[in-house]
């Protein structure tokens, strides 16, 4: 055997420099070689085929899907069930092998109009977890008509990809939940006969995406660097979740409703209609007269609302999800050895504030966090391992911050 042949083929020690060297026919490894080799292919498959694999022993049934969002969403049922559906019928349609037949399943886009903080986000963070596909985020205010200051439309593709680890194929069978989607409605519901670039312009440029086309995606976005390479993905099997509060659409609602109340039982049909919740009402005709296109409606064919959240759902919101508020600071004391317990009229008195302050569910992690902000900085420098809030301490804690009821 030669000198060359007593040689690492990878990293070029000897054989005298290491504990073991295999031999192969046209080279040799050593074993920290091997088990650095091992290593790359165990984490390039792992993120290549197990991260975002799906098949139908493994897509949840809608029940399930709904169990494990029960365990961080409360309430909301509807919607749940809406998407539970809308989303195991997408990636049914994903998985379907029989291409004998004539019947094609089309997608099917969702929409979800709620006030803020009733938890639209959420819903679709959490459905996307538990079916650990692609998901991302992105907010409709900042995008602009193509050509002019702003994100163009089809950055909403690039967030996907870096999300996926630019792997198209798993990118092309993500989640993309676009937020404030009302906030891209034209101004009235007549069109636009001037250029109404970060609202109606927004609009059509969403409509290749939604419908399902080839879209040639900047990876590193589009403006500052021109130069780049572009990345081929087909947006058919992306599903599209699109959410905004549309504030203001209950006057819609109830316009149509009132229209549509002629003669000798429309007293009876009045008294039946909830006034304090207009939204379990809505229809696409009300996303029209609010600013949506009607082509962009037409993409979004599920259509589902989210309940305004009521006192026992906020105080259910702030003790019972696996990530509750409550929870949260438990394990932020716990970590610094502290048992941390709430008084039952505290709870009750954060609950009171945030319907107090319109914030939703959101409000409440803002009130608690003006109570505990001072024990968090005091608590970890101290010797103490126990630690209650009482009411008292609770409202003085408030009273001190800077928010106002609306």
């Amino acid at each position: 055997m030669s000198k060359k042949d007593d040689k690492c083929s990878f990293c070029g020690r000897g054989r005298q420099e290491v504990p073991l060297l295999m031999q192969g026919q046209t080279g040799n490894i050593c074993n920290d070689c091997a088990e650095q080799a091992a290593t790359i292919a165990k984490e390039t498959f792992s993120k290549q085929t197990d991260k975002y694999q799906l098949d139908k022993q493994t897509l949840p049934k809608p029940q399930e899907l709904k169990a494990f969002v029960d365990q961080y969403v409360i309430g909301q049922d509807d919607a749940k069930k809406n998407l539970c559906v809308a989303v195991y019928n997408h990636y049914k349609r994903l998985l379907q092998k029989n291409t004998h037949d004539d019947v094609e399943i089309e997608k099917s886009n969702i929409i979800l109009v709620g006030a803020t903080g009733t938890g639209k986000t959420l819903l679709a963070r959490t459905i996307a977890k538990k079916l650990h596909v692609p998901f991302t985020i992105v907010d409709a205010t900042v995008l602009t008509e193509a050509g002019y200051v702003g994100e163009d439309i089809e950055s909403i593709l690039t967030r996907l990809l870096q999300v996926a680890d630019y792997d198209v194929k798993a990118a092309e069978k993500g989640i993309v939940f676009i937020d404030e989607i009302d906030k891209i409605a034209r101004k009235g519901d007549n069109p636009s006969i001037t250029r109404d670039v970060s609202g109606e312009g927004v609009q059509q440029g969403l409509l290749k995406l939604l419908e399902g086309s080839i879209v040639n995606v900047p990876p590193q976005g589009g403006r500052k660097h021109p130069d780049q390479k572009m990345i081929a993905v087909n947006t058919q099997n992306i599903l599209f979740i699109c959410g905004g509060a549309f504030d203001g659409i209950e006057k819609k609602i109830a316009a149509r409703l009132n229209t549509q109340i002629v003669g000798y039982a429309a007293a009876k049909i009045t008294h039946q209609i909830d006034k304090d919740n207009l939204l379990q009402y809505i229809s696409p005709q009300d996303l029209k007269a609010f600013g949506l296109i009607p082509e962009i409606i037409g993409r979004l064919p599920i259509l589902t609302y989210l309940n305004p959240l009521d006192r026992e759902a906020l105080r259910l919101i702030l003790t019972e999800p696996k990530n509750s508020i409550i929870k949260q600071y438990k394990k932020l004391f716990a970590m610094d050895d502290v048992v941390l317990e709430f008084d039952k009229d505290v709870l009750d008195y954060i609950v009171d504030k945030s319907i107090e302050y319109k914030l939703g569910a959101r409000g409440l992690r803002s009130i608690a966090e003006m109570i505990m902000v001072d024990y968090m900085y005091d608590i970890p420098s101290s010797n103490e391992h126990q630690l209650r809030i009482p009411l008292a301490i609770a409202k003085e804690k408030v009273e001190k911050g800077r928010m106002t009821p609306v």
